[in-house]
Order: structure tokens, then sequence, then C-alpha cells
């Protein structure tokens, strides 16, 4: 069965995690996106302000998510993947920072993915092509950066997912770091030669290829099963919304503004049997708190009419 996951974010407490945690499950989710990058904002980080989350020891930062692993497995959630903080290196930053993210911040984020028994942890590319002056010496630094924690993910089972992004010039968004897929591919298949595992995959997220205009359906079939976990939400094409898919269209008639039906072809190609996993957290907080439940549950449906689509293909394969 596909599992249908969603963020942890603005669902599931520090007090209380169990009670978000079964509220997951009663609104039809089997999966959970941790929201690790919560604990650590880039709206700080990008301010140069750091917090002293990770100052804590691995022995406490166990400690502290205990009871959400705990709860997880209660609930009978399964935390399939999450969100390492990001950017792990911020342009213009003083060094100290910087090599805090990149000595302290990073390794112990694998050391709570291991903890919490999570498969996959997406890490945002570095952002540097207009300071470096090229794609292919931005590249170069951010495989510096997975060849640092690919030890790390090799020993511990755990696939590190680069994802697609965006950038902004003067304004207008562009392409960012991993939107070529064809390099995406090539660079994936040449770590997990080096390093003899599955160290590198991959994350699409839907938002962010509407923002740049990527054929979804070609992207995701040349992924094949490079594709490793997803990060599903809905915009209108301008701004990185993170809202409800089919929230959006593009006319009157109501052609939606993101291509979901080329979306489902890609992942019918490769028989995606991974988790249909919602990017939606902000969503929660635009809703009346009363109708948390009720929100979650349909976008859970969601989940369900995309996982009922990819389960006819099998059916007649």
């Amino acid at each position: 069965m596909i599992g249908i996951g969603v963020q942890t974010k603005n669902v599931v407490s520090d007090s209380h995690p169990e009670e978000g945690f079964a509220l997951l499950k009663r609104t039809g989710f089997s999966c959970a996106d941790f929201s690790l990058n919560g604990y650590l904002m880039n709206t700080s980080l990008y301010q140069s302000e750091l917090n002293a989350f990770f100052d804590q020891s691995v022995q406490e930062l166990e400690h502290f998510f205990s009871p959400h692993k705990q709860g997880a497995a209660a609930a009978g959630i399964t935390i399939n993947q999450m969100h390492m903080p990001y950017p792990v290196y911020v342009p213009n930053a003083d060094k100290e920072m910087n090599d805090y993210l990149w000595n302290q911040v990073a390794p112990k984020s694998m050391e709570i993915c291991r903890y919490l028994d999570c498969r996959y942890i997406v890490v945002h590319g570095f952002k540097l092509a207009h300071f470096l002056g090229s794609e292919e010496l931005e590249w170069q630094e951010t495989a510096k950066f997975i060849d640092f924690i690919a030890p790390m993910a090799k020993e511990m089972g755990i696939t590190i997912c680069i994802e697609n992004l965006y950038g902004s010039i003067g304004g207008h968004l562009v392409e960012g770091p991993c939107c070529n897929v064809r390099k995406a591919v090539q660079r994936i298949d040449d770590f997990n030669e080096k390093y003899g595992a599955e160290v590198l995959g991959f994350c699409f997220d839907t938002g962010h290829a509407n923002l740049v205009g990527i054929d979804f359906e070609s992207f995701i079939t040349t992924l094949g099963d490079r594709l490793k976990v997803l990060h599903i939400h809905d915009n209108d094409g301008i701004s990185d919304l993170h809202q409800i898919p089919f929230t959006f269209t593009m006319t009157r008639e109501n052609k939606s503004s993101t291509d979901w039906e080329g979306f489902l072809r890609g992942l019918q190609n490769i028989r995606y049997k991974g988790t249909l996993s919602f990017e939606t957290a902000p969503v929660l907080s635009a809703f009346p708190q009363i109708m948390k439940s009720d929100t979650l549950q349909f976008i859970s449906k969601i989940g369900e009419y995309f996982a009922g689509e990819l389960e006819q293909v099998k059916k007649h394969s």
C-alpha cells in the first residue's frame, strides 16, 4: 500500500506529541514528515541568528525527542522522512556560523533521523550560482557537504535526498539547485556508486517545480527509482505558498495552475511505491483551529485519490 503523509509542523507539539500523532492517524495518515527544520528556522539563519537547540548533545536530543518517537509508535504513524534545517550554508554569514551548521547541525540531524527510525532526510543544495558564477561550481560546494555526511548515511541506512529548488534574481523567480534532472540523475548515480550504497536520492517538490515551469511527467519519469520522497503542495505559479492541491486555477474554467495530471502520470510511469507526503503546514494556520481535523482529513482524502490513481496502474500492469 502507498503511504499518505504530512508534515508534523502545526500538528505535533513538543509538550504533547502523542496527541498530534494520534490526530494524524484519526484523520487518515499513516506517515509523517518530521519537521526538524522547525527547530532552527531558515528565516533566522538568513538573518545570521542561531539558537541553542543543536548545542545539546546527541543523548540530550534523543531524550528530547523520545516522546515523539513513542507517540508516533503508539499511534501507528511511520516517520518516513524529515527535513534537515536549511540552509546549511549561508552566503555572507561569518565562518563561525557556517562551521556550526556544517559540524553541529548536520551530523546531529543525521543522529536524530536515525533515532526516529527515519529512512530519508531532505537537504537543500547550496544556492551559490549567483555568487560563484555557475551551476557547476555551485554543485561542487553541495557535493562537498554531501561527502561530509554520506559516510554517516551509509552507516545509518539513511538516504539523503536533494530537492529541486527555485531562486530569485531581480525580483524574478528562476531555477535553483537540482532543477536539471539529467544532471541530478548522474550525480545521484555517481554518489551511490562511490559509496556502494543508496546514500543519495531525490525529493520532488511540486510547488517549486510549478514556480519555474518544470515538466512534471518528464522530470519524474527521468528520475525513475531515484525518486524517494515527495513534497506535495500547490501555489499560484507566483509565490511558494504551500497550499492544498487543486487550490489554484489558471482560468475561470478551473484548469489547475499545477499539472497534477502530469504529476500522476510521472509517478505511474515509474511505478512509484513511496509515500505521498504533503508539505502543507501553512494551511493549518490559515484555517480556524476548530477546523484543523477537517482540514487534515481533506488533505488525506486528496492523498487517497492520488494513491487510488497509482494503484489502478499497478492492477493493470
